[in-house]
């Protein structure tokens, strides 16, 4: 499929036609057109042969003439100049927070920087003082947003990493070799980002497991092919590392390359104080220089034998020790299931890609009583936000749907825009109107911590704002948390009743699990949420609901666990 390289060069023209600042609208286009084929299930190839190219929303004559172009020659004329008049380079430079088209031409036409590497030195050398546009702050961003970029680049988002682990557990699942496998590591445990992936498979036969793991498409280079651990490399520079063991041992060497390396600590501190041994193994009795081998088939024997109860992974780091190793109660954590609805999502009213229609169809196909449609607000120009008089189109729209609809709800919304001083983007008598008013801050993310905590605060305390939208601001690989009094936000919500929200958008995942953990424990309740922009992301729910349970939270600390008629309930003025 072309579909990923026709994305990647419409995204680029776009960018350089902003550097060369053409027309908005045709900048628009080219990155509408790359959205709309970045979600297609389907070949660009195909679409194009049938002559459904046309069809597709934002292809106009010319990109649908372009398109045919890359297929046909693998080459875009518009590109080919566009990259002789700037240097292929300077896209990598604009993926730095600070530096947009405008000031990496002035870099580029000035100081003839052209990579991440020249910029960074720039800096460092104060070469860029003095510069139109650029302040102290500037370049103190600039060489932060460096750091994050190249951070960014080692770890992949929790998503990127279980898309691709899931293309080898898939292939591997089908060798009769295979009886049991699993991810390990940080993957297992669910955290937000990944450097590498960890697979563990159970098999007496490691020989023709490999074999086939090496050779699996998905591979660019072998780094080590050994009788029972290879790694190689992915086509993304994806290092993945696959061990095989006996059953006999399986569960206690998903134990031990699960981890975290904290947990496995404490694991064997508490097997000592028992005469004792725990590794990759199994676990075994220890008598002067004699060890008893006891346990190692499954993770729950082991974890018995010690007295603790199973401990799920996303649990094992160093939050809550007390209660797993003091004998406490640990929490029923949530589950997809629990999730009932989606309470954050987007329709063509304003930067969404399908209709407010095929969203509620799609929440009702993954087994949801509700969908919120929570549109932007107009102050947000760039996410083509709904005007006043446009939301009584939209109402209207929803209003005839939900009178089609059985044992299911639309729930009329916003995300509304926070503004510099903390004021939203509607009036209250337009927001009393809505069923649902999330609030977000999108801009203004230099302002200090003090003003960017009393922007929140003013809309927690807001009577009509139920949710804050990813309330840190983060960005994973580009865009650090904005520093916020997180414990002033905490108390407000309580306070108000105001939920924080978990953003399962893989580039987001905010609130984090340290910070859900720390709300929770400060009495804030939360609700999960994809963030939608098309029919797919609904199906990043689930990374909301594994940072959900790295925090601890249960299904009664999550606002859309609540049935249709409950929820109906809450948000009734």
């Amino acid at each position: 499929m072309k579909n990923k390289e026709i994305v990647e060069i419409f995204n680029n023209i776009a960018t350089f036609m902003e550097m060369k600042d053409e027309n908005f609208f045709k900048v628009r286009a080219y990155r509408k057109a790359a959205e709309n084929i970045e979600a297609l299930s389907e070949d660009i190839s195909a679409l194009r042969n049938e002559g459904r190219l046309s069809s597709l929303p934002g292809i106009g004559k010319a990109l649908e003439e372009k398109i045919g172009e890359y297929l046909d020659g693998g080459r875009i004329r518009v590109y080919e100049e566009l990259k002789r008049e700037f240097p292929q380079s300077l896209l990598e430079v604009m993926n730095i927070p600070s530096v947009g088209p405008k000031t990496a031409k002035a870099l580029y036409q000035k100081l003839k920087i052209k990579s991440v590497d020249e910029l960074r030195k720039a800096a460092e050398d104060g070469k860029l003082t003095g510069l139109p546009g650029i302040k102290e702050k500037t370049i103190e961003n600039i060489l932060n947003g460096i750091k994050i970029l190249k951070e960014g680049q080692e770890r992949m988002n929790l998503g990127l990493a279980t898309r691709t682990a899931e293309s080898f557990l898939n292939a591997l699942k089908k060798l009769p070799e295979v009886k049991r496998i699993s991810p390990a590591g940080s993957l297992r445990r669910m955290k937000e980002t990944i450097r590498d992936i960890d697979i563990l498979v159970d098999s007496t036969k490691p020989a023709k497991v490999m074999d086939t793991f090496v050779k699996l498409p998905q591979v660019k280079e072998i780094i080590n092919h050994g009788e029972t651990k290879s790694s190689v490399l992915t086509q993304d520079n994806v290092q993945v590392d696959l061990r095989v063991v006996d059953s006999h041992c399986y569960g206690a060497a998903l134990l031990y390359f699960t981890g975290s390396k904290n947990f496995n600590v404490k694991l064997r501190q508490l097997a000592i104080k028992r005469k004792m041994k725990v590794s990759e193994y199994g676990i075994f009795s220890v008598k002067g220089k004699t060890e008893k081998f006891l346990a190692g088939k499954t993770e729950e024997e082991i974890l018995k034998i010690l007295d603790l109860p199973y401990v799920a992974p996303e649990l094992r780091e160093d939050m809550g020790e007390a209660e797993i190793f003091g004998a406490k109660r640990l929490p029923q954590l949530i589950e997809m299931n629990d999730i009932r609805g989606e309470l954050h999502s987007h329709s063509t009213w304003s930067d969404g890609k399908n209709s407010i229609a095929e969203m509620a169809q799609a929440a009702q196909a993954r087994g949801y009583e509700y969908i919120a449609i929570t549109d932007h607000s107009p102050g947000l120009r760039v996410a083509g936000g709904v005007s006043i008089p446009d939301l009584k189109q939209k109402k209207k729209e929803i209003d005839a749907l939900n009178g089609k609809l059985k044992n299911f709800r639309i729930l009329y919304g916003t995300e509304v825009e926070i503004d510099s001083s903390g004021n939203l983007d509607y009036n209250d008598n337009v927001l009393n109107e809505f069923d649902i008013v999330i609030a977000a801050i999108h801009r203004g993310f230099e302002q200090g911590k003090a003003k960017l905590t009393q922007r929140l605060l003013k809309a927690i305390n807001n009577k009509y704002v139920r949710v804050i939208a990813h309330p840190t601001g983060v960005h994973l690989g580009k865009r650090d948390p904005y520093e916020i009094d997180f414990k002033e936000i905490c108390k407000a919500a309580v306070d108000t009743n105001t939920f924080l929200e978990i953003n399962s958008f893989p580039v987001r995942l905010d609130l984090n699990s340290t910070n859900v953990y720390f709300a929770k424990n400060h009495g804030v309740r939360f609700a999960i949420n994809t963030d939608a922009h098309s029919l797919e992301h609904l199906d990043f729910m689930p990374y909301g609901v594994a940072i959900a349970r790295r925090g601890w939270l249960e299904a009664k600390d999550v606002f859309n666990t609540l049935t249709l008629n409950q929820i109906l309930k809450e948000i009734a003025h």
